[in-house]
């Protein structure tokens, strides 16, 4: 089976690619000839997935499927989430995000947060090119905000992000701890399930 993952983020690639293994060969953005910086423009992740996702399917006429992920800190009100990656501006700034993030949560010892992966995937039926299956995918994984960066795996929030029931961080535990635990692995194995049905 052959499918576009419409990203070019290779950790995410990584990731997906290492969930999936050899049962589905993932392309990406760049794979496909794609370009182009897909906006991201909806209010939630559930829409900004599907955005990216029905992007490639009408350009390219090829099953796809997308992501977006958020941390929601609750005390925060689910801050930062939709904007995680552009917290602290639209340069996609871990270390600024991740500095930000914990300057508001100084004062603060509630610091229990969860990432949250939403995955579209849209798909031909019988192989037509405009008619389309949506489908809908959430992983989840709790955990809190811990008071200062630790680990040097991972990317984004990892180093700051310690998932409950583990004494460390995302960015301590590794890759392939993480990509059993994660809201990603979550949301992929969902995903993997229903595809290889």
């Amino acid at each position: 089976m052959k499918i576009v993952f419409a990203t070019n983020n290779s950790h995410k690639l990584d990731e997906i690619r290492q969930i999936l293994g050899s049962r589905v060969e993932v392309l990406s953005l760049k794979d496909i000839g794609c370009d182009v910086d897909i906006p991201e423009t909806g209010s939630t992740l559930e829409e900004n997935a599907m955005q990216k996702a029905q992007y490639v399917f009408d350009h390219y006429h090829i099953d796809v499927f997308a992501d977006d992920t958020g941390l929601e800190v609750n005390v925060l009100g689910g801050a930062p989430g939709v904007y995680s990656a552009r917290y602290a501006g639209e340069g996609h700034d871990s270390e600024a995000n991740m500095q930000k993030l914990l300057s508001e949560l100084s004062g603060t010892d509630d610091r229990r947060a969860r990432f949250r992966t939403v995955i579209a995937l849209i798909q031909k039926v019988d192989g037509e090119d405009s008619v389309q299956h949506t489908k809908l995918f959430e992983g989840i994984v709790d955990g809190q905000i811990i008071r200062e960066r630790r680990g040097g795996e991972g990317f984004g929030y990892d180093p700051i992000f310690q998932p409950d029931g583990y004494d460390e961080t995302f960015a301590e535990l590794g890759l392939e701890v993480k990509n059993h635990i994660s809201h990603r692995a979550r949301a992929t194995a969902k995903l993997a399930e229903y595809l290889l049905k």
